[in-house]
């Protein structure tokens, strides 16, 4: 069940905002001039794409990621371009929100069968009967 409909993905999208400066690691001099690192921000009390209820469980799913003002700060230097890093953060975050929203399903109790029921208990006779053997035989 999708819980990011593309209207929502695009208000979302309006509501981020973006950082981009030096990534680190290897690469000479090219490295130290190009911004290619992305710093993506989006402030979840202040969205209007989600209601209260689903603010909570995003809160509550998410409360490690967070900053203390409540904001999801997502950072990706896996490429060597900004529009390659900027769409795998985007892409990171949309995949962030849909597991944080996804409510499991509720468990239906069931009874065990009546031939599980038989198997188990033959079982259990068997197991009972080998440690029997193994017992000292009295004269």
């Amino acid at each position: 069940m999708a819980y990011l409909t593309p209207t929502k993905k695009r208000q979302l999208f309006s509501e981020l905002s973006f950082q981009f400066s030096r990534s680190s690691g290897p690469g000479g001099q090219k490295v130290n001039k190009s911004e290619t690192q992305v710093e993506l921000r989006w402030p979840l009390e202040d969205s209007l794409a989600f209601n209260e209820q689903e603010k909570l469980r995003i809160r509550r799913k998410l409360d490690k990621r967070l900053t203390k003002e409540g904001e999801l700060v997502l950072t990706r230097e896996t490429f060597r371009n900004r529009e390659q890093n900027k769409k795998a953060c985007v892409d990171g975050f949309f995949t962030i929100l849909e597991q944080a929203l996804h409510v499991p399903k509720k468990r239906k109790p069931t009874k065990p069968t009546k031939s599980s029921i038989e198997k188990r208990l033959n079982v259990k006779k068997r197991q009972g009967e080998k440690k029997s053997l193994r017992k000292k035989v009295e004269d």
